[in-house]
């Protein structure tokens, strides 16, 4: 199966970023590198700042949403987040890492697909914030 992405109109890939590499945990980033993407090639890619406090309970979502983010490349995340980015419409894909350069490159060429694993280091609910 060809899981090569042909995005032939514009769609913006947010990745939780920590010194140009992936953030191991979404809720935690440094910023986001928002990747805008045309006729599947990289066209532009900014930094956005990460809200204090954790990802689900951040209103990080809605406003990703706002600025057209889709996809959401992602190392761990728990569940809570997956689900309120997901009720914002934006697609996410856990279980990256490395440089978030290459990983975009790596999407767009099909090699990154969701692990379908979530953060193993919350608490009973599902979610605990640190800091």
């Amino acid at each position: 199966m060809n899981l090569t992405y042909k995005f032939s109109r514009v769609t913006k890939v947010a990745v939780p970023t920590r010194e140009n590499m992936v953030d191991d945990h979404f809720g935690h980033c440094d910023h986001y590198t928002i990747f805008t993407i045309e006729n599947n090639k990289v066209v532009a890619k900014e930094d956005y700042p990460s809200p204090q406090g954790c990802g689900c309970k951040s209103g990080i979502a809605p406003v990703l949403h706002n600025m057209g983010i889709e996809v959401m490349l992602a190392g761990s995340m728990g569940q809570g987040a997956t689900n309120v980015l997901t009720a914002n419409g934006i697609k996410v894909v856990r279980g990256c890492s490395g440089c978030v350069d290459v990983l975009i490159e790596e999407y767009l060429a099909g090699k990154v697909s969701d692990s379908g694993e979530g953060c193993h280091s919350h608490g009973e609910d599902g979610h605990v914030c640190h800091g």
